[in-house]
C-alpha cells in the first residue's frame, strides 16, 4: 500500500490514529522506565511516497549497539512521551519537529530491558533532509508503508527461553525484531483498521538486556 507523501495521505493516516482505541498498560510498572519512539512519516528518497524512519544504532553505544531501532530513548524527568519523541528526533537525526506533526499514539509496549516505550506517530514535513549524530546512529533507513504492508512483511517464530511467539519484520535491510518490529507491526494494523495489541509479542533473547 503505497501512499504519496501529501495532505491528502496525512489526513488519512490521522484518521486511522484517532480511530484506534489506545490500551495503557494495566497498571503502573514500577520497575519500567518510561521511553518514547518516534514513527516518524517522511517521503522516500526514491519514490516520492511515504516512508517511516529506521535507524540502525551506531555499534559503540551502551545498549542494543548495531540493532535496528526507531528514534527514541528514554523520556527525561517530568517530559511527555511527545516532548520526548520529538526531543530524541531532533538528537539523533537533526530533524525538529513541533507538537502539531503528532497524528498519534500508539500502545505502550514493555521491554525486556527494562523500559515501557509509548510510540509516537508523527508527520514530517520536512523530513527529506536528515543530519544524523554518528555518535548514536549508524546508518538512517527511509521504509515504505508499502514494505510493511506487503501480506509476508511479518511473521511469528519461537524460542526455548519464553513461551510468547517472537515477531520478526522482513524488510530490505535483514530481519527486524522486537521491540522495534512489534511496535511497526501495531502501526501497520492500525492503517488497516484494526485494534491489534502486541505487548505479548516476545523479543528475541540478545535484545532482553
Amino acid at each position: 500500500m503505497a501512499m504519496p507523501f501529501d495532505d491528502a495521505t496525512r489526513r488519512k493516516i490521522e484518521r486511522c490514529c484517532a480511530r484506534f482505541v489506545r490500551q495503557d498498560a494495566a497498571a503502573p510498572v514500577p520497575c519500567l522506565k518510561r521511553a518514547a519512539v518516534a514513527i516518524a512519516l517522511a517521503p522516500h528518497d526514491d519514490t516520492g511516497t511515504t516512508a517511516l524512519l529506521l535507524t540502525l544504532r551506531a555499534a559503540g553505544l551502551r545498549s542494543h549497539g548495531g540493532q535496528w531501532a526507531l528514534p527514541g530513548g528514554r523520556c527525561d524527568a517530568d517530559e511527555t512521551p511527545v516532548e520526548a519523541a520529538l526531543r530524541e528526533l531532533a538528537e539523533e537525526l537533526g530533524l525538529s519537529l513541533t507538537p502539531d506533526a503528532v497524528l498519534g499514539l500508539l500502545d505502550d509496549y514493555p521491554t525486556r530491558s527494562g523500559y515501557l516505550i509509548t510510540p509516537v506517530v508523527l508527520w514530517a514535513t520536512n523530513g527529506r533532509t536528515l543530519r544524523p549524530n554518528p555518535d548514536e546512529v549508524a546508518s538512517v533507513h527511509r521504509i515504505g508503508l508499502d514494505a510493511i504492508t506487503a501480506d509476508d512483511a511479518f511473521d511469528f517464530t519461537a524460542i526455548a527461553e519464553s513461551t510468547r511467539r517472537v515477531i520478526r519484520f522482513h524488510a530490505r535491510e535483514g530481519l527486524i525484531h522486537a521491540p522495534t518490529a512489534a511496535l511497526i507491526y501495531q502501526f501497520r494494523e492500525v492503517l488497516a483498521g484494526r485494534d491489534t495489541r502486541v505487548h505479548e509479542l516476545e523479543q528475541p533473547v540478545f535484545a532482553w538486556k
